[in-house]
């Protein structure tokens, strides 16, 4: 029995510790907020398509992911480095991961060195960017772009990009 509980408990720890990083205030970001983008989801189970609204309120920023008929999947504040629920959604483990990712993949690059701990991130030669444990980040523009891990694969793109540039 203290076997089980001994595993149980060294594969918690290892989740814990495979989570994406986020930094403790949120970095400036490469766009001005709110911004909508298109996201489409990769996976062997076949192709799925969201939306995702992220809106500054202070120092905390929302994120709002929804179905392409607006049916909310996620809803997330991140305040202080931590994630909190925003409203009566249920967690999504997978939804915070994608969020953290996007925040790095989203800051302007002069910022990552003070909000994120070294040895955390490693920018390449190719202009794209790793982000400990396991994401790869490959821009074909500053808001189209990959986030890469393994067996899952996301393309973001700016809704109204015309708007922005």
């Amino acid at each position: 029995m203290s076997r089980i509980v001994l595993l149980l408990a060294s594969l918690l720890l290892a989740a814990c510790a495979a989570r994406t990083p986020l930094p403790e205030v949120p970095p400036p970001l490469v766009a001005p907020l709110p911004l909508t983008l298109q996201i489409q989801r990769q996976h062997s189970d076949g192709r799925q398509d969201w939306l995702l609204v992220i809106q500054r309120e202070g120092q905390v920023l929302r994120w709002s992911l929804l179905d392409p008929l607006g049916i909310p999947l996620a809803r997330q504040r991140l305040q202080a480095g931590t994630w909190q629920n925003d409203g009566l959604l249920p967690p999504n483990p997978e939804a915070r991961e994608l969020f953290a990712a996007l925040l790095f993949a989203l800051s302007d690059a002069a910022a990552l060195p003070h909000s994120y701990p070294a040895g955390t991130w490693l920018r390449r030669a190719d202009g794209g960017r790793d982000l400990t444990p396991h994401w790869q980040v490959n821009y074909s523009a500053p808001l189209s772009f990959s986030l890469d891990r393994p067996g899952l694969s996301y393309r973001i793109s700016v809704l109204n990009q015309e708007e922005r540039n």
